[in-house]
């Protein structure tokens, strides 16, 4: 993105992981902590994130399509969100927190799905302009763990439907992702319990000296 949208004092922070990884709860906490310390704080989601974005999520997750066809109109969605939503937010300097976002669709549908990762590449440069999370935390946990949370959570949608060796591929292309790009990374066990869980995250943001 143009350097002139990037305001020095805003940050981007992603969450990622499968589904019954406890991000949500985990950036729920995160934008508790950052707005009582008084930070402009976004929260948003990928897919979604804007009425447009959030028309085209509810067709990849519940409307039968293609690799190809489920792949274009995330990174649609995800044109618009940039547009819309981050880099606004980011330009007045505010503090991002998205639940998922690119790594998402390099792990879902290039892992899961098998998609062409050259494909996904050149999408990534397209839609994106560089723009990447300036920190992602991946809470990665067993796929078999996962399932056995979210099994009385909810009515599962076309990917929380998917066999175990699905979110197998899911989570070993997240941690492709992490050792192609570690010091954009926060790796967090997320097989712990969740205040360790949350130390985790917390010694994350010290680290960077942004706690």
């Amino acid at each position: 993105m143009s350097p002139s949208l990037t305001s020095p004092t805003g940050r981007f922070i992603s969450f990622e992981g499968i589904d019954g990884a406890g991000k949500t709860s985990h950036l729920s906490e995160m934008q508790r902590q950052l707005t009582e310390a008084g930070l402009d704080i976004v929260r948003t989601r990928e897919p979604g994130g804007t009425p447009l974005a959030e028309k085209l999520r509810e067709l990849v997750l519940h409307e039968a399509m293609g690799p190809l066809t489920e792949t274009l109109l995330v990174f649609a969605a995800r044109r618009d969100h940039l547009e819309q939503v981050i880099e606004p937010a980011l330009a007045r300097g505010a503090w991002v927190l998205t639940d998922r976002f690119t790594d998402a669709t390099f792990a879902y549908q290039g892992g899961g799905r098998g998609f062409d990762q050259n494909v996904l590449n050149t999408l990534e440069q397209w839609v994106q302009d560089g723009r990447q999370p300036d920190l992602t935390f991946l809470f990665d946990l067993p796929p078999e763990v996962a399932a056995q949370r979210l099994v009385q959570a909810r009515q599962p949608d076309r990917f929380e439907a998917q066999d175990r060796a699905f979110f197998e591929r899911v989570r070993s292309a997240y941690q492709q992702r992490v050792q192609a790009q570690p010091q954009r990374f926060a790796l967090i066990d997320a097989s712990r319990t969740p205040h360790e869980v949350g130390e985790q995250v917390q010694q994350a943001l010290q680290a960077r000296g942004w706690l």
